[in-house]
């Protein structure tokens, strides 16, 4: 598990690594960190030499905890980029990732139709109710999750929170409400899309949220998933960027010829394909952004109520 700390100021950081990560988990995080905040890789020497440190507890009010895997350190980074200098604890391992894609594969049928087999869910559910009390006890004014598959759990991880544990499809159905879209087509509804490379887990969790708030939503079918989305993310992992890109593309116009107003990009493995100017990206909602700017809105509001 890695605990990073920021507080207040971009060169003053610090963060350890605790002693229950494996020693190949512990670099690999580290490095990572390291590299998207070039401003903590002093601090991440120091700490790989000396992993018994003290936890640290922070008194700043508008503090942000941060829980999850590999995306918790891109999400840091988002907050970073602001240069706003909120206060964050990051709490995150990666091992669980392995254990949520077996998950995800387990609890529905694959696309060839056939059921793997089951896989508890309740080490998960423990390991991050465990570090979302760390977070809580660290003091901080409200807690994220900016890991797609782990919302599947967030009321059993929530359960108990005392301090608010934003939902990354809460923000995400909020930021589109507030954005005042209409109906493409005279005398329909507003309609999104949700595009999921882990399939159900994510995809059910975004669609209940996105309807909550009166929103008609729309999913690959089948066939787009069998053929062009799946595909697009065996292509990445064989490092045939341009290949993932172009299918990626053809999936992103297949949804938008259905009349859809925005496509939510629930998918960490696609979503850099496309560069910010794209006009394919611009009729897409990254979540992870959508939670970014509801948190830092959130923690601002903490501060001036203090």
């Amino acid at each position: 598990m890695l605990c990073f700390q920021s507080f207040g100021c971009l060169r003053s950081v610090h963060h350890f690594v605790r002693g229950d990560t494996k020693q190949r988990n512990r670099a690999a995080i580290v490095k990572f960190a390291a590299s998207i905040i070039p401003q903590a890789a002093a601090a991440a020497a120091a700490a790989e030499s000396n992993r018994n440190s003290s936890d640290a507890k922070t008194d700043q009010t508008n503090g942000i905890g941060i829980l999850g895997g590999y995306t918790c350190l891109s999400f840091a980074k988002k907050l970073v980029d602001q240069e706003i200098e909120l206060p964050f604890i990051l709490c995150t391992d990666p091992a669980p990732r392995n254990e949520l894609l077996s998950l995800d594969r387990s609890l529905f049928p694959s696309l060839s139709g056939k059921p793997e087999a089951s896989t508890d869910h309740s080490s998960i559910v423990k390991n991050l109710r465990r570090k979302r009390a760390f977070l809580e006890e660290s003091g901080v004014s409200c807690i994220v999750m900016p890991c797609h598959m782990s919302h599947y759990w967030y009321d059993e991880i929530k359960d108990g929170c005392s301090v608010p544990f934003l939902h990354m499809g809460e923000s995400v159905a909020k930021e589109l409400e507030e954005s005042k879209l209409r109906p493409i087509e005279a005398g329909s509804s507003v309609c999104i899309a949700v595009l999921a490379t882990s399939t159900t887990l994510v995809t059910r969790m975004y669609q209940e949220k996105l309807e909550n708030e009166g929103f008609k939503v729309v999913i690959p079918d089948k066939n787009t998933m069998k053929h062009i989305v799946i595909p697009a993310v065996e292509a990445l992992s064989s490092e045939d960027v341009e290949g993932a890109r172009n299918l990626f593309r053809i999936a992103l116009q297949i949804l938008l010829m259905g009349v859809v107003n925005k496509i939510v990009l629930a998918s960490d493995e696609l979503r850099k394909l496309l560069p910010p100017d794209d006009p394919l990206w611009r009729k897409c909602i990254d979540p992870t952004d959508a939670l970014a700017r509801s948190t830092i809105k959130y923690a601002l509001s903490a501060n001036k109520q203090t």
